[in-house]
């Protein structure tokens, strides 16, 4: 009896865990050059269109040559694992919106940053702000709600 009741907790526990958020960790990589977006994992596959340089996409499935990804879109599609590269790049998806000298609401702006633009990711996210740096070289903080690839 009481064997079985470890079993069942044990049991529950580990589907617990396997079920929970926190045990999948999402993953972005960024696209080195401009890259071809394919329907399969193969050169003979349907080509769907070409990706930007430094979009970021989240990895979904990896296999040997091919990696299933996530756009900013939310299209899902393969690419070469050879065109992406460990770079973090995050995407700007308010229409308009601030980066901050500090992460601060208060703190004066560095520049405006536009829907879709690129911006480099410098440090993780903390207290719901990100540290970015444009491709000019000016750096600042944006709020994490405000872009994708995190």
């Amino acid at each position: 009896m009481i064997a079985s009741r470890l079993r069942l907790s044990l049991g529950l526990g580990l589907a617990l865990a396997c079920a929970s958020p926190l045990a999948q960790a999402i993953e972005f990589r960024s696209v080195a050059a401009p890259a071809i977006l394919y329907d399969s994992p193969s050169n003979q596959g349907k080509r769907l269109f070409i990706v930007a340089p430094g979009t970021p996409v989240e990895v979904v499935v990896a296999l040997d040559k091919w990696v299933k990804v996530r756009d900013p879109a939310g299209a899902i599609n393969w690419i070469e694992r050879g065109a992406l590269t460990d770079k973090r790049t995050l995407m700007v998806t308010a229409p308009r919106t601030m980066v901050r000298q500090q992460a601060s609401e208060e703190a004066p702006p560095v520049f405006e940053a536009v829907r879709d633009l690129v911006l480099e990711l410098v440090e993780a996210p903390a207290n719901g702000w990100v540290k970015v740096r444009h491709q000019d070289g000016a750096s600042g903080y944006i709020r994490v709600g405000e872009v994708w690839g995190l």
